[in-house]
This record gives C-alpha cells, sequence and structure tokens, in this order.
C-alpha cells in the first residue's frame, strides 16, 4: 500500500520487477564483495546468452571491429556479460569498493587541479568496466560534482538505484528538458559535470564511431564551449575481481571558432574517438547491447 501510494503510477509487473532486484541485490549484499562480484559475473554469463540482446551484442562487435577473429569476438562477448553481471552486483557493495582500497587511480593530479582552481571542469566517460566508480574518484577528492543519469523507467526501480548510489556521493541530475538548464547553472557555480555520452539517441548529431554515424548527445560539447570549461575524459578498468584503475586524462579545451555547429560537430569527434580507443583496448568492457547506430 505504501509504495502503491508513493508510486500510484507503477504497473504490476514493475513491482515484480523491482522486488526481484532488491532480492538479488539483497543476495549479493549478503557475500563478500569478492564472491558477489563473482557469482554476478557466473549468473550474467550464463543468462546473457540466452536472450535477444546477445544477437545485438555479438552483431555490433562484428561491425565495428573487425579485425578481431571470430574467436577474439566471441572471448569480448563472453566477457562483456561477465563484466555486466559484476557491475550489477557490484552496486550492493560500492561502499565497500570506496573504503577497501579496490581503486588504483592514475592520472589523480588533474583532478587535484581541478578542484584547486576552483573552477568547472565536465568530465565524460562511457559504460564501461564499472562506470559507477568514476564519480566516487572525484568526490573522494573533494570534487563539487554533479552527475548526468537516464532515469530507470521502472520507478520502483529508480528509487532502488538512487539509494545504493549514495556512496558515490554529488548530486544526480536525470536527463531531460530541464537538464540543460540545471547543468549550464552548475557550471556558471563552478561545479563540475560528469556525463556518460554513449548512449543511443532519437535525435542529436550523426558522428562517426567506429566508422558509421551514430547519433551523439551534443550536451558535454555544448556546455564546454558555453561555459569556456575544458573536458576531462576518464574511464575504468577492471583489473581483475573487483579490483580496478580509474584513468583521468589530461583536460582538453574544445575549439571555439566561432561556427558553433561545426565547433560542436569537431568536439564530439575527438570525444568519440577518444571511446573508440579504450574499447579498441579492452573491448569486453563495453556495453554493446545499447543499439548505438540508426537501424539496429
Amino acid at each position: 500500500m505504501l509504495k502503491k501510494l508513493l508510486f500510484p503510477h507503477a504497473e504490476p509487473h514493475e513491482y515484480v520487477a523491482a522486488w526481484g532486484a532488491r532480492l538479488a541485490l539483497a543476495l549479493f549484499a549478503a557475500l563478500p564483495l569478492d564472491r558477489a562480484s563473482a557469482f554476478g559475473g557466473w549468473i550474467a554469463r550464463r543468462i546473457g546468452p540466452r536472450i535477444g540482446a546477445n544477437k545485438v551484442a555479438a552483431r555490433n562487435i562484428a561491425r565495428a571491429l573487425p579485425e578481431l577473429t571470430t574467436a577474439q569476438q566471441a572471448e569480448a562477448l563472453t566477457g562483456m556479460w561477465d563484466n555486466l553481471g559484476r557491475v550489477i552486483a557490484e552496486y550492493a557493495h560500492l561502499a565497500d569498493i570506496r573504503d577497501a582500497g579496490q581503486i588504483e587511480v592514475v592520472g589523480r593530479e588533474y583532478v587535484d587541479a581541478t578542484r584547486d582552481s576552483g573552477k568547472p571542469a565536465i568530465f565524460f566517460s562511457a559504460h564501461y568496466g564499472n562506470w559507477e566508480l568514476m564519480s566516487i574518484v572525484g568526490t573522494e577528492q573533494g570534487l563539487p560534482l554533479v552527475q548526468v543519469y537516464r532515469a530507470a523507467n521502472n520507478p520502483l526501480t529508480e528509487d532502488l538505484l538512487q539509494s545504493l548510489r549514495k556512496p558515490v556521493g554529488g548530486r544526480h541530475v536525470p536527463k531531460g528538458m530541464q537538464a540543460a538548464r540545471e547543468l549550464l547553472k552548475a557550471l556558471k557555480q563552478n561545479e563540475c559535470l560528469a556525463i556518460m555520452v554513449d548512449q543511443k539517441l532519437s535525435n542529436g548529431v550523426a558522428v562517426p564511431f567506429f566508422g558509421r554515424d551514430a547519433m551523439t548527445a551534443p550536451a558535454v560539447a555544448d556546455l564546454a564551449l558555453r561555459s569556456g570549461c575544458p573536458v576531462i575524459p576518464i574511464y575504468a578498468e577492471r583489473l581483475g575481481g573487483a579490483r580496478f584503475r580509474v584513468t583521468i586524462e589530461a583536460p582538453i579545451m574544445l575549439d571555439d571558432t566561432g561556427n558553433r555547429e561545426q565547433d560542436i560537430y569537431n568536439g564530439l569527434l575527438l570525444i568519440n574517438r577518444r571511446i573508440e580507443s579504450w574499447i579498441r583496448k579492452r573491448p569486453d568492457h563495453w556495453f554493446w547491447v545499447h543499439k548505438r547506430w540508426p537501424k539496429e
């Protein structure tokens, strides 16, 4: 009854899905971090290949990375499911990962310099490795961070995810009509943004990604050009089990020639190429089930 009062528009199947997620995460929380991570990977490696999204992921890998052998493509696909299952299990242990020294940091000086400057910056990344950990590095270093995210379709699941994200820290802003205004305001107040830029959009800017145009959200480039702040690449690699390396790369100032449309395109092209370089290095780390390209 309480849930009905809090979420009157939730459907019966949304309650079932949300409580299923809660039970699974309660199981993962009851296990030690490493065992929970391994168990999540084991489950996903067995379930993932049996669902329709597996065909999407396999096709994306083959088209984006044709230089890989069939065996290497299959290895990347299996590794993707393993990583995804681990990420889900690790939601129940974000505080443990934060507090137990499980994250090695490369490029910490760029976070420190951004914090000490008192000026804004936009950190961009992708659904790669465990993508929830990158913001932990920023907030633990005292960075005033605003994280942009896509809210879950199921309001009950969204409630659960937000409670699980609390150890990450910072402030969260859902994508939507009001987000751009709020983010620009945050930059004017010298806060920093963290934005994922690798999801498919029905609109946006058509920019090459692995050699094919993909609709790309213009927000990072547009906000950086409007505010005159740098963009900073950041990504998280899995070193083994539930150990990670978060790498922060040098800040980039996007070229501002006065031709805003072309400058945004050039900025997005740079961003897509940087994400490509990470994926080529560890193709099992990216979330290949994204229908990233049109007509897929």
